[in-house]
């Protein structure tokens, strides 16, 4: 599948605002499968920017305080990352399913050694279907993410791009997997 990536200057922090678009061919729900943001999801598996993902304290049905580490990245120059966030899920009456998220404190959650706390600000993805073509579905991704630590920000701009399209990429595979 082809993937779009375009950013800006974020308007919340110093570092950029990133878009991810692009068509998978799934349905917007085996889709939706693979990118939901749950304890015990694919999204371990499938994705080589998530090393592991815990709900710290789940608030509603649809709202949860959650803690995802990554491994290094970047040919080890980007160490290991933890973000600590709140996640909503909605589903629309469209069918459009959302995962939106920004960083929060929690006292369950205090940065743990050999990591460097990162931080997102309002990030989400959109699973939207497309009108007639139930076997496919159109993601939407924004990422605003400060990496923490001392990374020079062309180290940043340099990874982010190519990350977002790897993620297209291995979730396309991941839901073919689940065809197959």
């Amino acid at each position: 599948s082809e993937v779009s990536v375009s950013w800006r200057p974020s308007a919340e922090f110093a570092g950029n605002v990133y878009r991810g678009e692009g068509i998978l061919p799934a349905s917007p729900r085996d889709v939706w499968h693979c990118i939901k943001p749950v304890a015990g999801g694919p999204r371990t598996q499938w994705d080589q920017n998530v090393k592991d993902f815990e709900v710290i304290e789940a608030i509603s049905d649809t709202v949860s305080v959650c803690r995802t580490t990554t491994p290094s990245a970047f040919m080890r120059i980007i160490s290991p990352r933890e973000f600590v966030d709140v996640v909503v899920m909605k589903q629309y009456e469209d069918g459009t399913m959302l995962s939106a998220a920004t960083h929060v404190e929690h006292p369950l959650c205090p940065p743990r050694p050999n990591f460097v706390r990162g931080f997102n600000y309002p990030c989400g993805c959109f699973c939207i279907p497309l009108p007639g073509e139930p076997e496919r579905t159109q993601l939407l991704s924004f990422f605003q993410t400060d990496l923490g630590g001392y990374l020079p920000q062309t180290v940043v701009d340099s990874f982010f791009p190519a990350s977002i399209a790897g993620f297209y990429s291995n979730l396309t595979k991941a839901v073919k997997a689940l065809k197959a």
